[in-house]
């Protein structure tokens, strides 16, 4: 049987604000830290979760060329909850090359090069800040992090929309059992762009409200950014990633199988790899987007694995929908979960659509948690759920 894996440090920075401790008041309180968009004078009438302090956020000097948002972000994310001493520590355990660097983005720098072409369009030439390899390209997030961390182990960055960052536990965890690595850094980063802002608005996917998962006139997500990161290991620490399941159901480019089957798909083989029953599980973290389609998706899929008896919810009424971000921003919640014995509530459902059955819980209230699960469902049907256990469970 392979050595279990343990999540020996983790952080996340959000609109809910940077460290876990923000992350933990507000999951226990219901505090949302959604605002009315304000962001780079984008016309589109919706709510965001933006973090603040990013345009402040200076990169060491050697690596200036890689300043964007994103990486920026990535930058000020890494500095909360001790987690730059705790990855300093397994560098030296293992050396610098038996530590993996996977994250995940869905835009990476984008937003650098959107201003860029702002540049060149009234002047004629590109600005000398445009970086396009340093800043822009997916691998960006993964080469600034291990440049900055002194890492040079298996690297690289998946870019599957919505359950990238997710899908990265499961990489990690193939290298770990490989014996590749000692010790694999994961994560994700995803910033807010114009491109993000004016594309979801063209699908009509964004809300004119703070977003309202599962509520009966939900009508959209709200768009929210985030860093991310988890350390894993096979060192022993009270979080464990008892499974994961991964599924491609490639309904649609935008739009979830409307019977939930790959969900379902990923939410069993989570089971499965964990050896665990639907029973054994204590709560799920919703992928919960708060589109009509994806939320009714979703809940057929909960109800064919589980019943409408486990307590679930969405935090993205929080945090926003941080896209490539949003799997590590909610693996990161559910350890939380797990280690405080809460169930987060979703703080602006007001009215539950009465055609959902799952057992949706709207405020947060303790609960002691064995088993956790988190999903993450991308465009064009990828799909993972992770399983996470508080070690000592049975």
């Amino acid at each position: 049987m392979s050595a279990p894996i343990f999540m020996t440090a983790f952080t996340a920075t959000s609109a809910l604000g940077a460290g876990l401790d923000a992350t933990l008041e507000a999951l226990q309180s219901g505090r949302s830290g959604l605002r009315a968009n304000d962001f780079a004078a984008a016309p589109v009438d919706t709510w965001i979760g933006r973090v603040d302090g990013i345009e402040q956020e200076s990169l060491p000097d050697e690596l200036a060329d890689y300043t964007c948002r994103n990486n920026q972000l990535a930058h000020l994310g890494l500095r909360q909850d001790g987690f730059l001493e705790a990855v300093e520590q397994a560098r030296q355990r293992y050396g610098a090359q038996r530590v993996g660097v996977l994250l995940g983005t869905s835009t990476s720098g984008i937003f650098e090069t959107e201003m860029a072409f702002r540049v060149y369009r009234a002047q004629g030439a590109w600005p000398d800040s445009l970086h396009y390899r340093e800043q822009h390209n997916l691998f960006s997030l993964s080469d600034f992090v291990r440049r900055r961390l002194g890492l040079a182990g298996p690297s690289h960055v998946i870019s599957t929309a919505c359950s990238s960052s997710a899908k990265v536990f499961a990489s990690a965890a193939r290298l770990l059992r490989q014996n590749l690595c000692d010790a694999v850094l994961v994560g994700g980063v995803d910033t807010l762009a114009l491109t993000t802002l004016y594309g979801f608005s063209a699908l009509e996917l964004v809300s004119a409200r703070p977003c309202r998962p599962w509520d009966a006139a939900r009508n959209g997500i709200s768009i929210g950014e985030a860093a991310g990161f988890a350390l894993l290991e096979r060192r022993e620490s009270d979080i464990r990633l008892a499974g994961y399941g991964e599924s491609s159901d490639a309904y649609h480019m935008s739009t979830p199988h409307p019977q939930g089957r790959g969900a379902a798909q990923a939410m069993r083989a989570a089971l499965r790899r964990a050896q665990l029953a639907p029973e054994q599980i204590d709560y799920i973290n919703l992928h919960g987007t708060g589109t009509p389609s994806n939320d009714a998706a979703e809940d057929k899929a909960v109800l064919e694995v589980f019943g409408n008896a486990l307590p679930c919810s969405s935090t993205k009424g929080a945090t926003g929908h941080t896209l490539g971000a949003a799997g590590i921003m909610e693996a990161v919640i559910s350890a939380l979960c797990l280690r405080h014995g809460v169930i987060p509530g979703a703080g602006n459902t007001e009215q539950i659509d009465p055609q959902l059955q799952a057992d949706f819980v709207r405020a947060s209230r303790p609960a002691p948690l064995r088993h956790v699960l988190s999903n993450s469902f991308g465009f064009g049907g990828n799909n993972c759920s992770l399983l996470f256990a508080r070690e000592g469970a049975c």
